[in-house]
């Protein structure tokens, strides 16, 4: 369902999204997912993002290449 937190979610509250197994998304689909999150809040609050990695796997490759994003 990753394509449901790129285009069908409005998070203006949101604080934390964590992303679990990032290994099949781009680059682009995280920023969106980021974007999302990171609007100014009403609160002035700051939001946070996590993505769960495995160790020495595939999935880790995918996510260090994401963060030069």
């Amino acid at each position: 369902m990753p394509k449901v937190g790129n285009f069908a979610l409005d998070l203006p509250d949101a604080q934390v999204l964590i992303q679990v197994s990032g290994a099949f998304g781009s680059r682009q689909e995280e920023a969106q997912r980021l974007g999302r999150l990171l609007r100014p809040k009403a609160s002035g609050e700051t939001a946070y993002f996590y993505s769960l990695v495995t160790r020495e796997s595939k999935e880790e490759d995918f996510a260090h290449h994401r963060q030069f994003f």
